[in-house]
């Protein structure tokens, strides 16, 4: 008899998980570049430049339980008034999510699925300005959590940004 109640206590755990699926279907590099629009003389200078970056979020539904979550991130250094680099990735994913609730569904793709995403794209971000000549950039953490909450709070969509 408790063998018996052993496989339905393990049908029902087996059933609750098919209900909600979520898993990484693909990461991959959407864009990337890199601008150094006043080499060489830019190499030449002796302060150090300044950085501004921006990250920005956006989910998009592509199938039946199919999504691709991009964050954009942004780095731009300026010494002075010249542009020293300008280096952008999009790294994005695709992600399954089915059975998931529709107050679930928001959050999930506009903080879990960045924060998987993000320390693809500060990597791929170090490396480009290390390979343009320049000392790698480590970019900071991001909580996208916050940045979905102020979105909430003003009123936005889905997508996200911020600015270091």
């Amino acid at each position: 008899m408790s063998a018996i109640g052993g496989n339905e206590v393990q049908q029902g755990a087996t059933d609750q998980a098919a209900q909600a699926v979520f898993q990484i279907e693909k990461l991959y590099v959407k864009d990337l570049s890199l601008e150094v629009p006043n080499a060489p003389q830019v190499f030449m200078q002796p302060d150090s430049p300044q950085l501004e970056i921006q990250v920005r979020n956006e989910a998009t539904q592509i199938g039946d339980g199919l999504f691709e979550v991009v964050v954009t991130v942004t780095v731009t250094a300026r010494a002075g008034e010249k542009t020293s680099f300008l280096a952008e990735v999009a790294q994005a994913g695709i992600f399954t999510a089915r059975g998931i609730a529709a107050a679930d569904l928001e959050p999930l793709m506009s903080v879990g699925c960045p924060t998987i995403l993000y320390p693809y794209a500060r990597e791929a971000i170090s490396d480009l300005v290390s390979r343009a000549g320049f000392p790698p950039v480590v970019l900071q953490p991001v909580s996208f959590e916050q940045m979905y909450l102020q979105r909430r709070q003003a009123g936005g969509g889905a997508g996200g940004e911020a600015t270091q």
